[in-house]
């Protein structure tokens, strides 16, 4: 799973405010029918053994579909569930504490807006780090927009990829080109559509257009 980057390529991460008709397990059935290379379980507000209970179901998804499951922001649960990987944010608990909790083959994926930040991460154990919000979002309104500059600049910095997130759609997923992101992660783009792996089929093939795959 590590000796490449294409697991990121189509990086999809949940939000429970697209949940409608369908539960999220269903929802990202959907999402793994269309084609994601990896799921991001985010959630924010879901007591403990909620959050684990779901984890878990979410895990075995992937493990059907054979794709990486990486919980966000949370390390016990990531441990608890034998995830794939956790991702962290700057605010989140330091770097290289996070590395030293979790297993030694569990990616670890953190944020960053900077190049300082992401040569910091790098260097204190990151796997891959999320930059963004590369365009307003609804999602994260108080997100710290980055410039395509400022991406490019992160993607010549490090050795580890990079995955775009914020606001990205299949609309402006082309801007992002020739920026030397290994993938982008998308959240309503996926979870807000009416047929979700009908358009998780369109934005991969879009993805794979932009996108490359580098060995780590």
């Amino acid at each position: 799973m590590r000796s490449d980057s294409g697991y990121l390529t189509f990086y999809a991460v949940t939000d429970r405010a697209w949940i409608g008709e369908n539960s999220l397990a269903l929802q990202v059935e959907s999402a793994l029918k269309g084609g994601v290379s990896c799921v991001q379980l985010r959630e924010k507000d879901l007591p403990f053994a909620d959050f684990l209970a779901e984890a878990r179901e979410i895990k075995n998804l992937c493990r059907r579909y054979d794709v990486p499951f990486i919980v966000n922001d949370n390390v016990d649960i990531a441990i608890a569930t034998g995830a794939d990987g956790v991702h962290i944010g700057q605010s989140d608990e330091p770097v290289e504490v996070v590395r030293k909790r979790i297993p030694g083959d569990m990616l670890l994926g953190v944020s960053a807006q900077t190049v300082e930040d992401a040569l910091r991460a790098e260097a204190q154990g990151a796997d891959y780090l999320g930059v963004g919000a590369v365009f307003p979002t609804a999602t994260k309104p108080d997100a710290i927009t980055v410039s395509k500059e400022t991406l490019a600049s992160i993607c010549k910095a490090v050795r580890i990829p990079v995955v775009a997130i914020g606001g990205i759609t299949k609309e402006n997923l082309p801007t992002l080109c020739d920026t030397g992101i290994a993938g982008v992660a998308l959240v309503s783009a996926v979870f807000a559509a009416r047929d979700i792996e009908r358009e998780c089929r369109a934005l991969k093939t879009a993805i794979e257009d932009i996108v490359r795959v580098r060995k780590i």
